[in-house]
Order: structure tokens, then sequence, then C-alpha cells
């Protein structure tokens, strides 16, 4: 699949909807890159053009819908709608198989326990010890559920009031204006999140770092990196599962507040 470079993705969209045919003119090269940074991460048979249309619903959602008096951007909110919409369509298609999601949770499993125990990030040689396999397998395991992360928005947090599981992406506020608790909550989160980056090897927080922040492809970091593709995309993968595994101890009040 081709890159888009990160730089194309802020090409000075309107800010706020007004024509429709001029913004979706204007947003169709960040639907484009939203679905290669999604595709890249996916198994080979997922279709881009499937994901860009996919995306291209999800930015004609978000012109129906959006609501400036909310506080929020139309271009925050149309990144967030198009990206949702492609997450959506891959539920819908559940390319996920059973034994990959659970590599995926017996690797968060064991980084989160080993975290607990030691205090800091857990070795791969660690990690595959607790697992009982040998590096090559614990290698291959990280290449099984590179994709996986994608759906990381969906991993169960908590029971509310009702007896319902919460995920990640019930707590994320677009449609409405935050409150003195919800941003204080957030703001705790972004200083746990903070202090687990900063805990993590050097290398992969420059890969988050670069992809994440600098908005670069996989592929571009590499080249930055003069590594494998696939190298960058084992890094990342263990970058997401130290960060899950942070997620889920601080959930469980494993880990003490943060100052």
């Amino acid at each position: 699949m081709g890159t888009t470079p990160a730089h194309t993705v802020h090409t000075a969209p309107p800010s706020q909807p007004t024509d429709i045919d001029a913004l979706i003119e204007a947003y169709a090269p960040v639907v484009k890159y939203v679905a290669q940074r999604l595709a890249c991460r996916l198994p080979d048979w997922i279709c881009l053009d499937d994901l860009i249309s996919t995306g291209v619903v999800g930015l004609m959602d978000a012109i129906a819908k959006y609501d400036p008096t909310r506080g929020t951007t139309f271009k925050t909110y149309a990144e967030w709608r198009i990206r949702g919409a492609m997450l959506d369509e891959l539920r819908e298609l559940d390319w996920v198989p059973r034994t990959v999601r659970q590599k995926e949770h017996a690797l968060t499993q064991a980084y989160a326990e080993l975290e607990r125990q030691h205090g800091r990030s857990a070795a791969d040689e660690e990690v595959a010890a607790f697992l009982g396999l040998d590096l090559d397998t614990f290698d291959a395991w990280l290449t099984d559920v590179r994709g996986v992360s994608v759906l990381s928005l969906d991993l169960p947090l908590e029971l509310d009031l009702h007896g319902n599981t919460l995920t990640y992406r019930d707590t994320v506020l677009v449609d409405e204006t935050p409150g003195p608790l919800q941003r204080a909550e957030a703001q705790d989160l972004t200083r746990h999140l903070a202090a687990a980056i900063d805990q993590l090897p050097e290398q992969e927080k420059i890969v988050l770092s670069l992809y994440y922040y600098e908005e670069l492809t996989m592929q571009e970091i590499g080249q930055v990196l003069e590594v494998t593709l696939s190298r960058i995309s084992q890094i990342r993968t263990k970058a997401i599962l130290h960060l899950r595994a942070a997620l889920q101890n601080l959930t469980h009040g494993a880990y003490p507040a943060v100052p």
C-alpha cells in the first residue's frame, strides 16, 4: 500500500462546516491518510479502498451532526468520526481470530503482572519466560497481535452504575464539553500515561513519538531508524502492550497516584 506524507493531513481545510462538497474535497486526504495508518497494521486481505469508502461515510456523518456550540473544532470532530467509522467497520468484519485475541490478552496480562511486581517496564526475556515461550515464539506472537491494538478503545474498564461494562471509548468526550470532574479524570489519566511512556525503553518512546506526534507512517519511521517495517511494527506493538498494561494496573489500583 502507498503512503501519504504526514504533512498532507494538515492542508488547511475549513475550520467550520459550510459547504458540503468543499468539506468532502478538503478532507479527502485526511480520510485516505487515516485509512492508510490503520491498514498498515491489519491483515493483507483488509481492502484499503473499503476503509476509505467507510471513512467518507464517517466524514458525511460528521458534516451532518457537527454542532459548533459544543466547543470542539470541526477538524477534531471529523477525524474522530472518520476513524470511528473505520473501526466500526472492522468490528463488523470481526477479522481478529479468537486465537489472536487470546495471545493479545495473555501478553497484556503478562506485561501487567510483571510490571506490578517490578515497578518498571518488563523486558522481552521476562515476558517470554512468564508465558513459557522462547524468544522466537514471543516475536511471532507480537507479529500476530500487531493489529489488535486498533481496537484498544474497546478494552473493558469496569462496570457502570447499571452493571454495564465501560470501555475506554465510553470515556472519550467528543460530542460534549467535559465538566470539572471529567477534566480532572482526564488530567489524571494523562499524568499516568506520561509516567508510563517515560518508563518505556528508549526505542519504543522514539517510535511512539514519531508515529503519534510527528505522524510519520511506520514505513517512514523504519527509514529514519534504518530498521525493517516488521521490526518497527513489533516495537510499536510492544509499546502499546506496555501502555495497556499500565492502564490496566491503574484501573485496578495497582499504581499510586501520580503527583
